[in-house]
């Protein structure tokens, strides 16, 4: 999901607590006193939404040892287009959409795991990727440094490649 300040909430919890002044950094808390997450009322214009608490302490960790959030990095640039009915049969799965490589940086992650202009990316560590967005939300936290299978179409065929993801500066 986009927010109003143009960036990506990778995973959130919408709910209908009522947002009052003040209570962006609170506890989400279910039924049994558990919490769930943390509050936030100013990154998706008004709405009502939580970080998951198992995404923050995560965060909190990433930062605790690395000081900063790493966010990953591929190299590619991409459009989405449709996958046709053969192709989604040979992925074993329904995905009605991917994302086609045109272009692919030299010297990027992207170019030694062998992606391919024409390549059309239909997951990222076993997690299907059909837009832009989920290709970045992919892209984040323990996949940074770490070789990950990335499934492509290439000529139709589906093939997995081990792309070990970059970090973005």
């Amino acid at each position: 999901m986009r927010t109003g300040r143009g960036g990506l909430l990778e995973q959130y919890l919408r709910t209908d607590a009522i947002p009052y002044p003040g209570f962006s950094g609170g506890p989400l808390v279910d039924a049994a006193g558990r919490v769930v997450g943390i509050n936030t009322s100013g990154l998706a214009r008004g709405a009502s939404l939580a970080i998951p608490a198992a995404l923050a302490w995560g965060l909190a960790e990433t930062l605790e040892k690395h000081g900063h959030i790493r966010r990953g990095y591929l190299g590619v640039r991409s459009q989405p287009v449709s996958i046709p009915a053969a192709q989604q049969s040979s992925l074993g799965r329904e995905q009605s959409s991917g994302l086609l490589l045109v272009g692919v940086e030299s010297g990027s992650p992207a170019e030694a795991g062998g992606l391919l202009v024409g390549d059309i990316i239909v997951s990222i560590g076993g997690k299907p990727v059909n837009d832009p967005d989920e290709l970045v939300a992919s892209l984040a936290g323990p996949v940074v440094g770490v070789p990950t299978p990335v499934e492509v179409l290439r000529g139709g065929r589906p093939e997995t490649l081990g792309v070990t993801i970059g970090e973005r500066k």
